[in-house]
């Protein structure tokens, strides 16, 4: 009996593509949306629902841009999806509701199963370039990574140190213990802000602290929390806001004279901006060479930390 000639035995066209330093070997096609496999080791989590990108799919007559996908290892005729895993769940809903107009996908093969390094290099690199590399997922990916290779190889992908990559996973860590947020995503940005404290103020006790204020809605913005770099200072302000009735504001008003005298506000957003510029990783610095825009705002900067320090030094 004759065999069904199988995808490969029909493939054409196939070009190079250079994600980064990896080269594939692709091809275009189109696949029914149950030929595609979602990727078990994603590096992104959480829900890929998005209606707005439904939207978005409607208005296009389907999906415009092709996912990437490969030779599935270990399901013959399937191919697992490298990137794109939000397009093909999305278009898999609307077929649900009986759009069957959006069963065929966009695709591009690569001509073998790649490795489980060159499979999340090019992951990584295609959303670096589309500007997706956002503060909110930079640290559950550096998480994730290190769960699937440890610790050295999940550096080496992410083009940083090992001592910047135990700062992202910290941050990931922390954010988990936010509940309760209306942004699933909104626990970063206070890990972030928690971590910016000085170590030698944010001990655990501090740390539990915080975490039990946020869940119980005692504090609200996270840019709230600079004020601990005044608090945790003072001796009494800080025994006030460990309190568990105690918070920001009630400990603000027991700060010492010397602390009341600068602006806590000022302060907090100075240190915080000191602190993101130095765990700003080599690989950030690298896409920012040469752009005419971030060198204009450094020297609008530099012009105004300069005066700032003539004029608070004029005053002293």
């Amino acid at each position: 009996m004759t065999q069904p000639e199988s995808k490969s035995a029909k493939v054409v066209g196939i070009q190079e593509r250079r994600l980064g330093p990896t080269v594939l070997r692709t091809y275009r096609a189109k696949f029914d949306i149950d030929e595609l496999v979602p990727n078990d080791r994603q590096p992104r989590a959480g829900s890929k629902e998005d209606e707005e990108l439904q939207r978005q799919i409607e208005a296009n007559d389907g999906i415009f841009e092709p996912l990437l996908v490969e030779p599935h290892p270990d399901l013959p005729g399937k191919f697992r999806i490298i990137d794109g895993e939000r397009r093909w769940t999305n278009s898999r809903l609307l077929v649900e509701q009986g759009r069957d107009q959006y069963r065929k996908i966009p695709v591009e093969v690569t001509d073998r199963t790649l490795t489980d390094e060159e499979r999340l290099r090019v992951w990584i690199y295609i959303h670096r370039q589309r500007k997706e590399w956002d503060a909110r997922e930079k640290e559950m990916v550096a998480y994730r990574l290190v769960e699937f290779m440890g610790r050295a190889s999940a550096a080496s992908i992410l083009g940083i140190s090992i001592r910047e990559l135990e700062k992202l996973v910290e941050v990931f860590e922390l954010s988990e213990r936010f509940v309760n947020l209306r942004d699933n995503g909104a626990g970063i940005s206070w890990a972030r802000e928690l971590l910016g404290v000085s170590k030698k103020l944010l001990t655990p006790s501090v740390i539990d602290a915080v975490v039990d204020k946020v869940n119980r809605q005692r504090v609200t913005n996270s840019k709230d929390l600079r004020k601990l770099r005044s608090i945790l200072a003072d001796p009494v302000a800080k025994d006030n806001f460990l309190t568990r009735d105690g918070d920001l504001e009630t400990a603000s008003l027991r700060l010492g004279p010397g602390e009341k005298r600068r602006d806590p506000d000022f302060v907090s957003n100075l240190d915080a901006t000191v602190e993101s510029m130095k765990q700003l990783p080599w690989m950030a610095l690298e896409d920012m060479k040469s752009d005419p825009e971030i060198l204009r705002k450094i020297e609008a900067a530099e012009a105004l930390l300069q005066t700032l320090r003539q004029t608070i030094s004029k005053n002293k």
